[in-house]
């Protein structure tokens, strides 16, 4: 697996991401902002303060004024980033990951990282190269967990309802339930002792079965909704009074309703979210903005359009008010929607937003390393169909769409699929299929409901 990702660096820790390629790493980024401000943080893995330290040694090395702001979820990074005028950073973390991985996120300037920035970086390891300077750079200790948990606290509403938070045991474990707590939230922790080893489900709220703890814990605290975080806290996934996980496309459509009553403005979604996402955009008064899925291309997308909000169903949110995305955020936001309503449900408001049938992210690993090989030779089966190559091969109807594209965080090929009917997403199913190599349809149909596996002829 190459580390140098679409987004970030990541990879297995020993194996692929091991101490030398660290500081190979850290002297390549230091290359790109020596003589300058640079934040460093790191999340709650088991590796991350052997990196952390590596990146920082090799930083200041390069020359830079390193900010250590410590152990932190990543929305604190990005806050420290802003409040500090740092012309860019570095956080050690693998985000949503399983345990065993880790990684960095980089930011270089003040437009979000590109995918050729981090194949630049690439090229930088592979040569080793560095500044060749005297290693007069700084680093200073600047802890700003405080002045995040003012600072967000002051953008938003104070509330008393009863919530469930899930943290996972990762970087958000003591930081999101002080944030609740400061706002008068009666919080009921879950999962909230922080442990890079996420002994109690892996770090993904994107995915229902990760969140059935939460649900049980709603229900039996009857509580308003749960709250659920990944490893550094830059995603979030929910579940209503039930106890029943909310489809984060429906999430983004309740944000962007929010986001649009008071003014008209662009709103940015990815080109995994349903259909009806920009739908409902537009039926609010917004203009709706289709982005590659992936952190930094939705944020590229959220700055090129002065957006509103932009929202991606990995669980991303971001925001205007903060300039950045925040799992901890959002969950307040949804929290100032919940208690809005008069019936102060979740539930009412999910159920109240049109759906049609579509189907969850379906993962199967590359079967072969060539995945843009894989892509591009389905996209010329496809051809007459005109696919979208926004992310991936993306197939669209009046009444429907199909897609397969490379997770930019994982070795998998994700495929989604939406119709108005039954029959429709049968047949689309059939034709995105029909496709894809004989191994990867395999792959694919062991995960397709059985209710969708009747293709029309």
């Amino acid at each position: 697996m190459n580390i140098f990702q679409a987004c970030d660096i990541r990879g297995v820790v020993g194996k692929e991401l091991t101490d030398p390629m660290a500081r190979r790493i850290s002297l390549a980024v230091g290359t790109k902002l020596t003589g300058q401000k640079v934040v460093v943080g790191g999340d709650i893995r088991l590796s991350t303060p052997a990196l952390r330290r590596i990146m920082i040694d090799g930083l200041a090395e390069s020359g830079c004024q390193v900010i250590d702001i410590g152990t932190v979820a990543t929305p604190v990074f990005y806050y420290a980033l802003k409040a500090t005028g740092a012309a860019g950073g570095v956080m050690v973390t693998a985000s949503h990951n399983p345990a065993v991985y880790n990684g960095f996120k980089l930011v270089l300037g003040p437009r979000p990282v590109t995918e050729e920035d981090v194949a630049e970086i690439g090229r930088l390891v592979e040569k080793n190269v560095r500044t060749g300077g005297d290693g007069k750079g700084s680093v200073t200790p600047r802890p700003q967990v405080e002045k995040y948990l003012e600072y967000t606290a002051a953008k938003t509403r104070p509330g008393d309802l009863k919530v469930v938070i899930d943290a996972g045991n990762g970087a958000a474990s003591i930081i999101a339930p002080r944030l609740f707590r400061l706002l008068g939230y009666q919080v009921i922790e879950l999962f909230c002792q922080p442990d890079g080893r996420f002994p109690n489900r892996p770090p993904n709220p994107a995915l229902a079965e990760n969140l059935k703890a939460l649900g049980e814990a709603v229900v039996a605290q009857q509580a308003a909704l749960g709250i659920a975080f990944d490893g550094d806290g830059d995603r979030v996934g929910f579940v209503d009074e039930n106890g029943r996980p909310a489809d984060n496309d429906d999430i983004m459509v309740l944000l962007a309703r929010h986001y649009l009553a008071p003014a008209a403005g662009a709103i940015i979604y990815d080109a995994k979210s349903s259909m009806v996402v920009p739908e409902e955009i537009a039926a609010a008064g917004g203009t709706p903005v289709m982005a590659r899925a992936g952190h930094t291309f939705s944020k590229a997308a959220f700055e090129r359009e002065n957006a509103l909000f932009a929202g991606e169903i990995s669980g991303h949110f971001f925001f205007r008010e903060l300039g950045y995305d925040d799992g901890m955020f959002a969950g307040l936001k949804v929290c100032e929607l919940v208690a809005a309503q008069a019936q102060g449900s979740l539930a009412a408001q999910v159920n109240a937003v049109p759906n049609y049938l579509l189907t969850p992210d379906i993962r199967v690993p590359y079967l072969k390393p060539d995945k843009e090989e894989i892509l591009n030779d389905v996209a010329a089966k496809l051809s007459s169909y005109h696919p979208n190559r926004i992310d991936g091969v993306r197939i669209e109807f009046q009444d429907g769409w199909g897609m397969i594209r490379a997770s930019v965080t994982e070795p998998l090929f994700t495929l989604r699929f939406e119709a108005k009917s039954r029959e429709r997403l049968g047949r689309i199913i059939h034709i995105l299929l029909a496709a894809l190599p004989a191994a990867v349809q395999e792959a694919v149909l062991a995960k397709i409901p059985e209710e969708y596996k009747q293709f029309p002829a």
